[in-house]
């Protein structure tokens, strides 16, 4: 692969005569506390089921339709407030987000005095503004069922909906049994607890038993006597929680438990209604996590209907997500699966049980992003390069392909109603962020927005993204950073800033190649940044990925010491200072180079390491390592709270002392071992943060890791 080199008007600066007039990065910068050099944005949508676009400039509502000279104004701060006041509200400073459902009418949330949260529907023609429902201040996970207004939300362990000025109590819960969020630390593509059926009139919740899991100690020492916080956490090999899928009928006022079956140590997934708000669907996945049963349920009575599909694999499954069912039909839906190596989608039916592979090749599927009103379905891939995000059309029934997006980078479109155009949102090794429109055939309309380089006053190095060849011949991405002062004659530090594990890729064609600002700061600082992606980490298929079941850390550390040799080929690279740094996974990666590669690695760095992953919890855990009973030697190699003995040089181990994540036994008990040992390492807690340390206080962290690196690099 030919070398890619960034440089000039986009995040890389060539060295020049007057680069000493350049800022210098602190660590505030490098912790995000500086809003100057956060990449400035801008809000397009279009209105409802228009091809006309809306943005907003200067307190006014405009909108224009692509291929138009000039835009309109369709409503200013000064129009809004009028209608605010002829209606009983209170002047607003701004002009809200407002949700358009047609042209004329839309809906926004306003916060109240008192901390409450009010919806509110706005009719433009009829200059109307009416408050519909009301949350309290203190409600959480508030989700919105348009064709009801009504809003679901929890409160502690409960379950409540808005429902114009009632508020109707669904649960009433002991403690451990919560309604309504999120289950299975958030596995599986699970990122809520609450699925309105399209209609509103029934809410699907789940609702998880959390007391049988072990309780765990968290330690609160802002009370004079420090105290015990103690949170459910499931250990790999444990007892695990017990979810269950509930569905209320809103107008009946009748709440029916799902009949999902035994054993009940299975993972409920991939919640999805039907059109006919009568049935839904569970993706049904067991404890091992190698099997998964798509099933059919009767949302009026629970009762078990059918097994719409069944996936398994040797090693593991893992659901992307819902089904996405076509508009208008009850018995097809679109599927994201990894089936033939890679994550495709699949055309279903849930009548004929028949399947279809919509698309294929060797890339992988990221993201499903919809369809429009003529076949179509849209998703983002890695087709181009495993680098870039591009989004593509498919007709569902002749498999034609149009590649909407053309610009090298990271895109995200948002078609119009009628498919004609897009709107295209983009980040690029030379773009901060864009917004372009497009036409249907992929051609670039007009461009709307650039962002300016919010970093271009600054001293940055040059960063150049390489390939390399793992063991088994596959394609490994590197990027280097260097100094900005960079002396090819000179021989300089290097830092290897690692993750390694799955659901991450560190290197992209985004934004200072998905670097950051913290690691142009520590090559301002004087170091050669290195990071390969190895085998293990994200969306560059099912061979690549799933090399680390059963034993992680380990292909992973033999395709970080192939960046090592490649590095080793720069004649500016000095191999007696070579470094590593990573947090949580990446921590764990650190540790163990510093564990196993002692004479490569001078000066490790490891924040929030997962130190030996029986500590771990079972849902992440278990699908990667299996459980300690079923994978003895795995867990034994893996482990480094027994291998302190290999300890040389200097090592760092930073933990927050209330992780709810990676608990801080992790690397207490390497600490531990490391004494027994009678080796010394140096080792520094974070009070009262939890998995990592944010505001004010990571200005910190960023000056202990550099401190550390340049004391002893």
């Amino acid at each position: 692969m030919k070398k890619l080199l960034l440089t000039a008007v986009a995040m890389m600066l060539v060295v020049t005569s007057f680069a000493q007039e350049k800022k210098m990065f602190t660590p505030a910068d490098a912790a995000g506390v500086n809003r100057e050099i956060r990449t400035k944005g801008k809000s397009y949508n279009w209105l409802a089921d228009t091809d006309k676009y809306l943005f907003t400039e200067k307190n006014e509502l405009k909108y224009q339709t692509p291929g138009e000279k000039s835009s309109h104004v369709m409503l200013t701060l000064d129009d809004f407030n009028a209608i605010a006041k002829d209606n009983g509200f209170e002047e607003f400073k701004m002009l809200p987000y407002i949700t358009w459902t047609n042209e004329n009418t839309g809906y926004f949330t306003n916060r109240e005095n008192d901390g409450s949260t009010s919806l509110i529907i706005f009719n433009l023609s009829q200059q109307l503004m009416t408050k519909i429902t009301t949350v309290p201040a203190e409600a959480e996970n508030q989700t919105l069922n348009q064709a009801t207004m009504c809003i679901a939300y929890t409160i502690d362990n409960d379950l409540y909906i808005a429902n114009g000025k009632k508020q109707i109590r669904v649960t009433k819960n002991p403690e451990h049994v919560i309604a309504g969020q999120s289950v299975h630390r958030n596995e599986f593509a699970i990122d809520g607890g609450i699925f309105w059926s399209p209609d509103g009139s029934k809410l699907a919740y789940y609702s998880m038993d959390e007391r049988m899991v072990t309780d765990y100690p968290l330690v609160d020492i802002t009370t004079r006597i420090a105290t015990e916080k103690a949170i459910k956490y499931p250990m790999a090999g444990m007892t695990s929680h017990i979810v269950k899928l509930h569905v209320y009928n809103v107008n009946k006022k009748k709440d029916v438990i799902m009949k999902t079956g035994e054993p009940e140590e299975h993972y409920l997934t991939a919640i999805t209604w039907n059109n006919d708000n009568e049935k839904i669907y569970i993706g049904i996945l067991n404890r091992g996590q190698d099997t998964l049963n798509f099933n059919e349920y009767n949302a009026l009575n629970g009762k078990f209907i059918k097994t719409v599909f069944h996936d398994e694999d040797a090693q593991y499954v893992e659901p992307q997500g819902p089904a996405h069912f076509l508009p208008g039909s009850t018995n097809e839906f679109v599927w994201l699966a990894q089936r033939d190596g890679y994550y495709h989608l699949w055309l279903h039916n849930t009548e004929t049980l028949e399947a279809r592979e919509i698309e294929k090749g060797d890339y992988v599927v990221t993201e499903f992003n919809g369809f429009d009103g003529n076949g179509n379905a849209y998703y983002t891939s890695t087709e181009v390069s495993p680098l870039q995000r591009h989004v593509y059309k498919v007709n569902l029934q002749n498999g034609e392909k149009v590649q909407i997006t053309k610009k090298h980078g990271t895109h995200r479109v948002v078609p119009s109603k009628s498919g004609k155009f897009f709107l295209d949102f983009y980040t690029s090794t030379d773009v901060p962020w864009a917004i372009d429109i497009q036409d249907e055939k992929g051609r670039l309309f007009a461009p709307l927005y650039l962002a300016e380089n919010p970093i271009k006053d600054y001293n940055i190095g040059v960063t150049e993204i390489d390939s390399i060849k793992a063991e088994d011949g596959q394609l490994l991405y590197t990027r280097i950073i260097k100094p900005y002062n960079f002396d090819e004659n000179e021989k300089y530090p290097v830092v290897v800033y690692v993750y390694g594990g799955p659901h991450a890729q560190l290197i992209t064609d985004s934004w200072t190649a998905g670097a950051g600002i913290y690691l142009n700061y520590l090559a301002q600082e004087g170091f050669i940044v290195f990071t390969v992606d190895n085998r293990g980490s994200a969306d560059r298929g099912e061979a690549f990925e799933q090399v680390i079941h059963r034993q992680c850390g380990q292909m992973e550390m033999h395709d970080q010491m192939t960046g090592i040799e490649y590095l080793k080929t720069k004649p500016y690279v000095d191999p007696e200072r070579i470094g590593s740094d990573g947090w949580s996974y990446g921590g764990f990666m650190s540790t163990s180079l510093k564990i196993n590669y002692p004479e490569t690695f001078k000066v490790s760095v490891a924040g929030g390491p997962v130190i030996n992953w029986k500590y771990y919890e079972i849902m992440y855990g278990e699908r990667y390592m299996d459980t300690p009973q079923e994978n003895p030697e795995g867990y034994e190699l893996t482990a480094l709270d027994n291998k302190t003995d290999k300890l040389e040089g200097k090592l760092l181990i930073i933990h927050c002392s209330t992780d709810p994540t990676v608990v801080w036994q992790h690397s207490l008990s390497f600490l531990e071992n490391a004494i027994h040992n009678q080796k010394q390492m140096d080792y520094f807690v974070y009070p009262g943060h939890d998995h990592n340390v944010y505001g004010k206080d990571r200005a910190h962290l960023i000056t202990k890791i550099t401190e550390y690196f340049k004391n002893n690099l």
